[in-house]
């Protein structure tokens, strides 16, 4: 399967490319400018692919639902939920490869990526939310599947998290791109106490099969939830109970969904 990899300009002008079969690696001296986008092209689109456009973020297996993924560099605030170092090197790494299948096809989390962004429409998983707190970027649905464990604190990365701005019918939907099989959700609410609450119940709604409901507790742990397989396309977290508590300030550091590939 033919790959490539490129830097574009805010024209669409081609800064730097590199092509190869089933593997690419482009190193680059470029320095990033407003508008610069990172970007991978496949021939044929329905595959997975491990990558990462920027030696700052670790390494993703994706599912590739179209032919082109793009990214744009982030500048101003729009870098706070970015490790300090990503995107200001000066030489860049980025490679993609085509997805070995045992990595395809082994129990993992699929709610896994830090490269997901709100215009992403071909690279899954994809979250949304209804509501994210004053559009800032350290609150944005993309926060609750980019990896990031830290939760005592809030604000710029590692302290990243869905913020929901006190909206009670805030909901985070998941997306994978075509049917995959979860049979355990693992939740890690922000815990930054006593600035933050916590919510005492949740729901998730399925595409395929009946709701399921489980109680949270007041916890910076992860809250693991097993349940029987289900073949679903999206997931959706809501029905988000707050907890008596005098901060109006829940929020979700981090939710996995463990599984596999259809078939």
């Amino acid at each position: 399967m033919k790959l490539t990899l490129q830097v574009l300009d805010p024209q669409n002008g081609v800064r730097a490319e590199k092509s190869g079969i089933d593997e690419v690696v482009l190193v680059h001296d470029l320095t990033y400018e407003p508008g610069d986008r990172l970007c991978f092209a496949v021939e044929q689109p329905g595959c997975h692919l491990v990558f990462s456009l920027d030696q700052g973020l670790c390494a993703s297996l994706a599912y590739v639902a179209g032919n082109r993924f793009e990214f744009r560099v982030p500048f101003g605030r729009d870098r706070d939920p970015y490790p300090p170092q990503s995107f200001l090197a000066q030489r860049h790494r980025l490679f993609v490869r085509a997805a070995r299948p045992d990595e395809i096809h082994s129990r993992r989390n699929l709610a896994l990526n830090p490269w997901d962004h709100h215009a992403n429409e071909s690279l899954f998983p994809h979250s949304f939310a209804n509501v994210e707190t004053r559009g800032e970027a350290v609150f944005a649905a993309r926060n609750a599947i980019d990896g990031e464990m830290a939760n005592d604190d809030h604000g710029i990365w590692p302290y990243t998290s869905w913020g929901i701005n006190r909206d009670p019918e805030a909901a985070l939907t998941l997306q994978f791109g075509r049917l995959v099989v979860i049979n355990e959700v693992v939740i890690r609410t922000r815990a930054d106490f006593p600035h933050d609450a916590w919510w005492e119940r949740a729901t998730l709604a399925f595409s395929h099969g009946p709701d399921l409901s489980f109680e949270l507790r007041k916890t910076g742990a992860n809250q693991t939830f097993s349940f029987p397989e289900r073949t679903v396309e999206w997931v959706r977290l809501e029905q988000l109970i707050k907890a008596d508590d005098p901060s109006p300030f829940p929020a979700l550091t981090q939710i996995e969904f463990w599984g596999r590939e259809v078939g």
